[in-house]
């Protein structure tokens, strides 16, 4: 091969790598924007531990916070300072005191946690100021709010041990954040309150952020933590959780690292309260917070009061998502197509796999009139989400229902899916088969199989 064959050669292989990028990008760019639209003017509580500060890529998540901010994201942080206060500790030969988990924050650590808490607040704030060109902070223009948000009480002699300054939180004033929000700033909070009578508590930094998305009705509690959530079958990291589920999670798992059971409960009591998500993102992962919140399967765990994905029926909101899941098996001529004014009139019959409000999967069980039979129809899973039961799962929803309406007999038309649907009991049939109505919408030029499988119903 001569030189100018292998220049060309690597020429195209790098024009089409270019454009692989710039098709990745688009694409991703387009399944972006619901959620961008989605998150505009919702409230956002973050919190980050010591350890996120101290890392050399904090910046990177800096950057992604004005990202937030930018668009249109109210943004609150609650930073920690637990491995700065162990380092002043050290450094003054003092060793840390801890009584189940928590610290026990005499006079001499009540000093360090002041200084922490003051040195981190002012480092977070010099990055979120920052406003050089050729960076990511390049014309942000954030403004940063801090101030004595939190009142606070001691938490007292437990176990006959005296936490001294060690506290918990008494009262968040929500309006106050809420006010510096609608001016548009960032609101950083510290783990420290205050009481009445001007005394000074050291504070856990989960209990802060959950009582602070609570007292503001938060649309998100985010935790940046130090490892993923781990399925303990699979070593995978667990995706979704209900509040439930997150419950046995702890009473199955109770070794785990504190600071992940902490997150864990933070995550689960915000949602009992009121918030509507949580989500737990191992900050380890660079744009893994962007990853969670503008992408369809997400980075974390996301934790809910009800299920992230559901199972349901269909409503009239979903024709449109139904529409644009199926158009393109449309024209791929796995599917017959339908009108819109058709799926309207015959919605009752539909059932959808919903994921945050976005419609990925759905399926028809047409009953007939007598209660005698029933056509499955318009069975799609989205792409991004094939492979993974889905099909199966809403097949078998199906099944159910017509036992539960008593139905005989199912059938199918189908030009490209028959095998599936033969793996899962039904029989190869003919046209002579199905019932007049059934015949009657049969479409020669498509030449659909004809499937049919017999409902096994119990005796009453």
């Amino acid at each position: 091969m001569t030189a100018h064959r292998i220049f060309d050669s690597r020429l195209f292989q790098i024009t089409q790598q270019n454009m692989e990028l710039q098709n990745a990008f688009v694409s991703w760019f387009r399944n972006s924007s619901p959620y961008i639209h989605a998150h505009r003017n919702k409230t956002f509580v973050i919190s980050f531990g010591g350890e996120a500060v101290l890392a050399q890529d904090f910046d990177h998540h800096v950057h992604d916070f004005a990202l937030l901010s930018s668009l249109g994201i109210k943004l609150v942080l609650v930073h920690g300072i637990r491995p700065q206060i162990d380092l002043r500790l050290a450094r003054l030969n003092i060793p840390a005191r801890f009584h189940h988990n928590l610290r026990i924050t005499d006079d001499i650590a009540l000093q360090c946690v002041k200084e922490a808490a003051g040195i981190v607040r002012v480092e977070i704030e010099a990055l979120l100021s920052m406003g050089l060109a050729n960076s990511p902070m390049a014309g942000s223009g954030l403004k940063v709010a801090s101030g004595n948000f939190v009142t606070a009480k001691p938490l007292g002699v437990i176990d006959g041990v005296d936490y001294c300054h060690t506290g918990e939180v008494r009262r968040i004033d929500n309006k106050a954040i809420q006010l510096q929000l609608e001016q548009k700033n960032v609101v950083l909070i510290s783990p420290i309150g205050y009481s009445p009578t001007g005394e000074v508590f050291n504070l856990s930094a989960e209990q802060v952020a959950t009582s602070v998305a609570i007292a503001l009705n938060a649309e998100k509690l985010i935790l940046l933590t130090e490892q993923s959530i781990p399925n303990p079958d699979n070593n995978q990291p667990i995706r979704q959780m209900t509040t439930d589920e997150t419950q046995l999670y702890l009473e199955k798992h109770p070794g785990i690292p504190n600071t992940m059971a902490l997150s864990l409960k933070a995550a689960m009591q915000s949602c009992q309260s009121g918030v509507k998500r949580a989500h737990l993102i191992d900050r380890t992962v660079d744009g893994a917070l962007l990853l969670e919140l503008f992408s369809h399967d997400g980075m974390g765990t996301l934790i809910s009061s009800t299920p992230f994905e559901a199972l349901r029926p269909a409503t009239l909101d979903d024709i449109g998502g139904i529409l644009e899941l199926i158009k393109p098996l449309e024209q791929q001529g796995k599917l017959a197509k339908r009108s819109r004014e058709k799926i309207e009139m015959e919605i009752s019959d539909y059932i959808v796999l919903d994921i945050d409000g976005m419609i990925i999967g759905c399926m028809a069980l047409h009953p007939d009139e007598q209660g005698q039979f029933g056509a499955i129809a318009c069975l799609a899973v989205h792409p991004d989400y094939q492979g993974s039961a889905r099909g199966q799962r809403m097949f078998e929803h199906a099944c159910e229902k017509a036992k539960m309406l008593k139905l005989n007999k199912l059938f199918l038309l189908s030009t490209q899916t028959a095998h599936w649907f033969i793996e899962r009991g039904f029989q190869p049939s003919t046209i002579d088969s199905l019932p007049e109505t059934l015949k009657a919408l049969y479409n020669p030029e498509r030449n659909s199989k004809v499937l049919s499988k017999s409902i096994d119903n119990p005796k009453t």
